[in-house]
């Protein structure tokens, strides 16, 4: 269940101390020579993913006491929150179905790209994979930042904050990741506009962390395994132009206060 004071947690602070904990990973990313040891390019500069956790469970723990910090994990698997199971198809699949139109878009366009090749055997490993990460990341990003934010503002105003503030955060290791200012410019639109899903998905879903996550790893392994070749064909500016439509869909049908006013449910009430 969601901390009672939740409300009133800093997220300047949390933003402060996260920016903080990750110079010495971007520090030691910048000075590695080799990357991270997996099928697909990741800098060793990727590792600062555990920041967001670790910046929150310090405040957690300053302000709620251990007994903060168990609660902080256990919703990591609150997935008994999500009463309406169909969530688990945006959960789940939403980011492949957007990335299996990206790869529709490059091909009908003549764009060079290869045939996926990936195994599907090796996909729940790989999600495993995904869903640790990004527990390191929704921990602080969604367990701790995001309902301080919308006790102030709209779901879409923390959400574009969260999401701007999430992308400047990647920048370093987009650029240690020796990508192109286009690609990474296109990259950090596309995680304003994910973050803008995250948060939709977890007001849709009580608030389920689980939710969070399990939808961050979808994003990841969409990104870096489904696509060709190991994400190394991947087009963060055709993503962030699907991704953006996606969204203001999502703002439309839903509405931009608490993105979870699904308008024809009311209509229809």
């Amino acid at each position: 269940m969601t901390s009672p004071g939740s409300a009133k947690r800093s997220t300047l602070k949390f933003f402060i101390l996260l920016f903080a904990l990750s110079v010495p990973f971007w520090l030691a990313g910048g000075m590695a020579e080799q990357e991270l040891p997996l099928p697909f390019s990741l800098p060793a500069g990727a590792l600062v993913l555990v920041c967001p956790m670790a910046a929150a469970l310090i405040l957690v723990y300053r302000e709620e006491g251990s007994n903060g910090i168990k609660q902080q994990f256990s919703r990591c698997f609150d997935y008994g929150r999500i009463k309406s199971k169909v969530w688990y198809l945006p959960i789940l699949f939403l980011m492949p179905l957007l990335m299996a139109l990206e790869y529709t878009v490059m091909k009908l366009t003549g764009m060079p790209v290869p045939d996926p090749q990936f195994t599907f055997i090796a996909l729940p490993a790989f999600f495993i994979l995904f869903f640790v990460g990004g527990v390191g990341e929704e921990i602080g990003w969604t367990g701790y930042a995001t309902d301080p934010l919308q006790a102030r503002r709209t779901a879409l105003e923390a959400s574009i904050i969260l999401g701007i503030i999430w992308a400047i955060w990647h920048a370093i290791p987009y650029i240690q990741g020796h990508n192109a200012p286009l690609w990474i410019l296109g990259q950090c639109e596309a995680a304003v506009m994910l973050r803008v899903l995250i948060v939709w998905i977890y007001n849709n879903t009580g608030k389920s962390l689980f939710a969070a996550i399990a939808f961050h790893a979808s994003v990841n392994l969409s990104e870096l395994v489904l696509f060709p070749i190991y994400g190394s064909y991947y087009d963060p500016i055709i993503a962030f132009f699907l991704l953006a439509v996606t969204a203001a869909a999502v703002v439309i049908l839903w509405g931009p206060k608490t993105l979870a006013d699904y308008r024809y449910a009311r209509s229809k009430a």
